[in-house]
């Protein structure tokens, strides 16, 4: 059954409901619109004849947003080394440990010379092979020169430091660098220098071991130093560890992956710095993966999917790619997060638990179709999706979804909540949907839709503050809904929602004051709600609709007071996405008519409209 919407359907002019109501299904008793015609049957100023039909980008602001590879180094990068031996990532700082001894490694076509080594340290050399057998503590290993057919293996019973000083390897026959140490590993690109891991598009892997990518490790891998490296995954994952990988300030890393995912971790993956650039073609692939959560504190990740989705045998479900999957949770704290997400069912951030956003700057993209294994089984592309809960305190996040039926934009599986942040969102289904109640406490949103609704909680929708544009659907669509049986209530906030013509009572009580009306008002208009002189705000639609459904909530509005709307308003000052809260109106255009704020739905009307059914 579809959703009510918070707009009363085929109405000229209403009060939005301000105490619990309900109406029948078959949406009797709503007033005529044919009196927006005004008495002599004419369009007034400003309003538009015809119609926009549903599939209409028309007027979307982030048409021309895009993502891709940035591989620029990052200037004025600052971060902050823990000192309280009790932090939990002090040790992961290599400037708190210490290492007496070095082991030199210098590869040359098809052979490795290894300097002299300490007491408690082995290494067999096969040609370009280099396997090390270390039972003491305070080793550090450094790697140079280059080898078509080389790597670099070790089994350490201490943790150790493994500085890539301008190394190239390629192994033909598995890893490139492969740590049977379960051990913190901190791994130095030494400043200036390019390095390159290349794995095989097959392994001879011993079977009592594991070796999972090009970069492998069975302990935590800490990456730091102002070095490059590119890793190449051609079989398997392109930076693993059976542990967690930590990403700090300086380093510059890009990794490809077409079997497998970019970066693999059990534990977390943690990116506090550096410029991080993943790319995955492989079948829903992942540019990280963590069984763990995902902590974005820092830096500069991209990513980009190009895989379909696939049925999981094992899960006997189906799985997309994603530019981040989280089995536990991702948070973002600060730094750039860019994803795009090409292939059938693809997604940009993906969690099985929750999403927590305080900081930082998130732009995704997705442009895949659903994909779909049978009648019952699919993945459908989304752009930020948790399957429990969603939460945005800060920062700024920018949504693109095009893939048609279920490329939703911002979506929780439990309670959405959005108390910050600046939030620009354009789909071609629901921008913004929760499976569970949905709490917009404040920030700045801006949602688009297509062909869907911009703004769908199927709990109860709570608007508590913040300013907010939502344009749904010029179709059968709503700006703001809530599902059947469910509530709407406005009690803070700036709202200007338009959408469709096929829509139904609001199942809500507000006590913020509201009006509600229906008009066709052309693109580009700018309609300006004034109390006498006094401008309440003016908003320029950027996008046609016929017969379109505007909700407007100011905490300006007062119970009971009649309010002026203008066409063709003359506007200067600052807007979110065309909706200005403090407007200097040079000339406030036509008057369209008057509505008044009130309390309780009915049939209030502006310019001369009659009630009665349609």
């Amino acid at each position: 059954m579809r959703n009510r919407c918070i707009y009363l359907a085929m109405m000229a002019v209403v009060a939005i409901v301000a105490t619990c109501c309900s109406v029948e299904d078959d949406n009797s008793g709503y007033p005529s619109m044919t009196g927006l015609m005004g008495n002599n049957g004419q369009m007034p100023n400003g309003m538009m004849p015809g119609g926009m039909g549903q599939n209409d980008n028309s007027g979307n602001d982030l048409q021309d947003f895009d993502i891709s590879l940035n591989t620029a180094a990052l200037t004025n990068e600052t971060e902050n080394i823990p000192t309280d031996e009790n932090d939990e990532s002090y040790e992961d700082y290599v400037e708190h440990s210490s290492f007496s001894e070095t082991v030199s490694i210098v590869y040359a076509d098809n052979e490795a010379t290894v300097s002299t080594l300490p007491d408690g340290v082995e290494a067999i050399v096969d040609g370009a092979g280099v396997i090390i057998n270390s039972t003491i503590k305070g080793v550090a290993y450094e790697l140079k020169g280059s080898s078509s057919n080389g790597y670099f293996k070790i089994y350490s019973e201490k943790k150790f430091h493994l500085t890539l000083n301008g190394v190239s390897l390629t192994n033909p026959t598995g890893a490139a660098i492969n740590i049977q140490s379960g051990k913190r590993v901190f791994v130095t690109l030494a400043d200036g220098t390019s390095n390159s891991l290349v794995d095989g598009t097959s392994y001879n892997t011993p079977d009592d071991e594991d070796e999972k990518g090009t970069f492998f490790s069975e302990g935590q891998l800490v990456f730091n130093g102002k070095g490059s490296l590119e890793v190449t995954g051609n079989k398997k994952h392109g930076i693993v560890s059976d542990d967690y990988i930590r990403f700090r300030t300086g380093t510059n890393i890009y990794i490809t992956a077409s079997n497998g995912h970019g970066i693999k971790a059990n534990d977390y993956v943690a990116i506090g710095g550096g410029v991080l650039n993943i790319e995955v073609s492989g079948t829903a692939k992942k540019g990280i993966s963590s069984d763990g959560y995902v902590l974005v504190s820092g830096g500069r990740t991209t990513i980009l999917t190009s895989g379909d989705g696939e049925y999981d045998e094992d899960e006997d479900d189906v799985s997309g790619a994603a530019g981040i999957k989280a089995d536990l949770y991702f948070q973002m704290e600060g730094g750039q997060l860019n994803i795009k997400s090409t292939g059938a069912g693809g997604k940009g951030i993906n969690t099985d638990g929750e999403i927590i956003i305080n900081d930082g700057d998130i732009q995704v993209i997705t442009t895949g179709q659903t994909f779909t294994y049978s009648s019952d089984l699919d993945s459908k592309a989304k752009g930020i999706k948790s399957d429990t809960d969603v939460t945005v305190n800060g920062g700024t996040i920018k949504i693109k979804t095009t893939g048609g039926e279920g490329s939703e934009g911002l979506e929780a599986k439990g309670v959405m909540n959005i108390n910050g942040g600046e939030i620009e969102i354009a789909t071609y289904d629901d921008c913004i949907n929760s499976a569970g109640d949905m709490y917009l406490n404040g920030g700045y949103i801006y949602a688009f839709a297509t062909n869907n609704d911009a703004i769908d909680s199927n709990g109860d929708l709570y608007i508590k503050g913040g300013v907010i544009v939502a344009l749904g659907a010029s179709g059968a669509e709503c700006a703001i809904d809530a599902a059947e049986g469910k509530n709407i209530y406005i009690t803070g906030g700036t709202v200007v929602g338009v959408g469709g013509s096929n829509a139904s009572y609001p199942a809500s009580s507000s006590s913020q004051m509201s009006i509600a009306f229906q008009a066709s008002v052309s693109t580009g208009s700018t309609l300006t709600v004034a109390d006498g002189s006094d401008a309440i705000l003016s908003f320029t639609i950027k996008r046609g609709y016929q017969s379109g459904l505007y909700l407007i909530s100011s905490p300006d509005f007062k119970n009971g007071t009649s309010y002026t709307v203008y066409s063709g308003s003359s506007v200067s000052g600052d807007d979110w996405h065309g909706l200005y809260t403090d407007p200097s109106v040079s000339n406030v255009g036509t008057e369209l008519g008057s509505v008044t704020a009130q309390a309780t739905a009915g049939g209030n009307s502006m310019g001369g409209m009659q009630g009665g059914r349609p």
